[in-house]
């Protein structure tokens, strides 16, 4: 048996730690952040659905936009096409930086019609739901080789190195084509770009560098291209730039190991602090897919939500927004709606399917959430038939939370188990 881990460090400051101003100089108020309970949105973002659903907000470059907190306004306008998902011109909620033109590229998330509809024409057939789920056989190997190794250590562990995030790092790094091996150093680059404490300028260079390898590896895949899926492209009859082809590898490469593994890290946290739908879990792994969305809905990892920029003057639950403002739509106020969700603020593996927008809607719909689905199954159901009595090897309110990133989870998950 290993030695006992160290004790977890104190839990991150409150979210309202990040760098974000209080109010613009005309008053308006930021994005609320403070969390009273790790699992829960903050509670005032709960207060404004109810009272205020389209309020005024201030963002950390000075400007005045709008924050959505109802899932049907939040849906709306996500399938409206008079507003711009082009984040180069839209203010971000919690930092200053934004992208920046040579980022745009083949990042469908900053683009719009017809250029996001040609990108998404081309890829959507190879994250189909029958494409995914031919992967599970791979999927249960990687799983279970990361299990074999966990038990072979004993406990305890951290569960991120060790299970949560090489699992999709893996995955994505197989159906792109990008050598595992160099993991390490596209971990940092997301790491760095995604946090709220970094400045400016290493957010930047970290995209950079992270464009610069793409690039170089969509180079070496024109000399020699593989059966991954930059190879496939490459090989394929369309009009794709390197630019375009970097970008689709950057983008797809950070959000297929980000979002995942922090759903997988933060899912395993809820599940052991909600024991009996842990035991529903266990008792009827036929709920695995009902339990999967509950949690997408439940958790929101896209803490800060998603922006959109009108491109013209519009009236929205009876405010109008002008042609050129930001609006936040909150992702996890619109899932946690009792208006559209009964029962909202509880855990409920048995739901059935609710229409959530974790994965967001309309033409921006995630594209690896298939992907992400089949993952997300297969490991949890692993897990917790592959080590019996799993539990924390800390107190709960001492497992360190992602408050400082844009993708919300945790730092480090420290379990055991029974040998």
């Amino acid at each position: 048996m290993r030695a006992p881990l160290p004790p977890a460090s104190a839990p991150m400051p409150p979210a309202t730690a990040a760098p974000v101003p209080s109010a613009t100089p005309a008053g308006a108020p930021a994005l609320p952040l403070r969390r009273d309970d790790p699992l829960d949105p903050p509670p005032a973002l709960g207060l404004l659905r109810e009272e205020t659903p389209i309020s005024r907000l201030a963002f950390p470059d000075g400007a005045e936009g709008w924050l959505l907190t109802r899932h049907e306004d939040v849906r709306a306008i996500l399938a409206d096409n008079r507003f711009s998902a082009d984040r180069i011109t839209a203010s971000s909620p919690v930092r200053r930086v934004t992208f920046k033109p040579e980022d745009r590229p083949g990042l469908l998330l900053t683009m719009d019609p017809p250029d996001h509809t040609r990108l998404r024409r081309l890829l959507t057939p190879y994250f189909t739901t029958r494409r995914m789920q031919a992967l599970a056989p791979r999927i249960e190997g990687i799983v279970d080789e990361h299990l074999d190794a966990l038990r072979a250590a004993g406990p305890p562990a951290d569960l991120v190195p060790a299970f949560t995030l090489p699992i999709p790092s893996l995955v994505i790094c197989e159906l792109l084509g990008v050598p595992y091996e160099d993991r390490a150093r596209f971990h940092a680059w997301a790491a760095t770009a995604l946090s709220l404490t970094t400045t400016d300028e290493e957010v930047f260079a970290a995209r950079d560098a992270l464009t610069g390898y793409m690039r170089e590896l969509v180079d070496a895949k024109r000399r020699d291209p593989d059966d991954g899926l930059l190879g496939v492209l490459i090989r394929g009859d369309n009009d794709l730039t390197d630019a375009e082809l970097g970008g689709i590898g950057r983008l797809l490469l950070i959000a297929g190991h980000e979002t995942t593994a922090n759903m997988l890290s933060l899912g395993t946290l809820t599940f052991l602090n909600h024991p009996d739908q842990l035991a529903a879990f266990r008792a009827d792994p036929g709920i695995a897919d009902r339990a999967v969305e509950e949690l997408l809905r439940y958790l929101t990892i896209i803490q800060f939500g998603t922006t959109r920029v009108a491109l013209e003057d519009a009236d929205v639950h009876g405010r109008r927004v002008r042609r050129g403002e930001t609006l936040v739509l909150s992702l996890p106020a619109a899932n946690r709606d009792p208006a559209h969700f009964d029962r909202p603020d509880e855990l409920d593996v048995t739901r059935p399917p609710s229409q959530h927008v974790a994965f967001g809607h309309g033409i921006h719909q995630c594209l690896g959430q298939q992907l992400a689905r089949v993952e997300m199954r297969i490991a949890f159901t692993r897990l917790f038939e592959g080590l019996p009595g799993l539990r924390l090897a800390v107190p709960a309110d001492e497992v360190p939370m992602r408050h400082d990133m844009a993708i919300y989870g945790v730092h480090r998950l420290p379990v055991a188990w029974e040998e």
